[in-house]
């Protein structure tokens, strides 16, 4: 059985829904892309636990996940928004994913500083969010992610923010770790050509359902249904969310 193993879901909200089925396997990482109010966000919503699906079951690692609350999982979301915490330093928003009153144990320490290691923040941690760059502050977010030691990682579209240079460093790190962590990663993106450097399927949803599926580079220059031609030659880069 694959990794995360997504069996007939089915969640609707109004006259929109959302059906699919889905397998990926371990250590991989699966990009999605499609037009906003294709279901990209309402996905990793369903599966980090923050909507609940009206059918399907979701199975992670072999244990079926669908009814457990997101801190029950063993799943971190890192959202567009990193939700730092302003008045607190960097090294204080990513300890609080051991201990949300930051009462550490030695263990919780060696686990924020090698997050901060990995990251490369060690110059800035004391700073507070307002007072580091763009870049930094989606960094720590990420090493916050990593301090929860979960094996499924989604992004949701988290650097859109930051300018091309900046982006393209984000998605290195983050490819880096997923290699050194063994992790499993979902990536939204609305810009597909962009993720080429790290990414090996791809996944286009169209009105709630999976419309293609497989390698990236065979998804951006093939024709293979004429839903994701369109999607290509006239879908604005935008950052608005499903």
């Amino acid at each position: 059985m694959a990794f995360l193993n997504i069996k007939q879901l089915g969640f609707r909200q109004g006259a929109w829904a959302l059906s699919l089925d889905l397998e990926i396997e371990q250590h991989a990482l699966l990009v999605v892309i499609g037009a906003s109010g294709a279901g990209k966000s309402t996905l990793l919503s369903l599966i980090g636990g923050f909507e609940t699906p009206d059918s399907g079951r979701i199975i992670l690692d072999d244990v079926d996940i669908t009814r457990l609350a997101p801190s029950a999982r063993p799943v971190t979301t890192l959202f567009q928004n990193h939700n730092l915490f302003a008045h607190l330093s960097l090294r204080d928003n990513i300890a609080l994913a051991c201990n949300p009153g930051l009462k550490l144990t030695s263990r919780d320490h060696q686990r924020v500083d090698e997050a901060i290691a990995r990251v490369g923040l060690e110059n800035v941690e004391r700073q507070r969010p307002g007072e580091v760059s763009g870049g930094q502050a989606q960094r720590a977010a990420l090493a916050r992610c990593l301090c929860q030691e979960r094996p499924l990682l989604l992004l949701d579209e988290p650097f859109t923010g930051l300018d091309p240079a900046r982006r393209a460093e984000m998605r290195a790190l983050v490819n880096r770790l997923r290699k050194e962590r063994g992790l499993t990663v979902v990536l939204v993106s609305h810009n597909p050509q962009e993720t080429l450097d790290i990414a090996g399927d791809a996944l286009f949803l169209h009105h709630g359902t999976v419309n293609a599926k497989g390698p990236l580079t065979r998804l951006l220059t093939s024709t293979i249904t004429p839903e994701l031609s369109n999607y290509l030659n006239h879908s604005p880069e935008d950052s608005s969310a499903d």
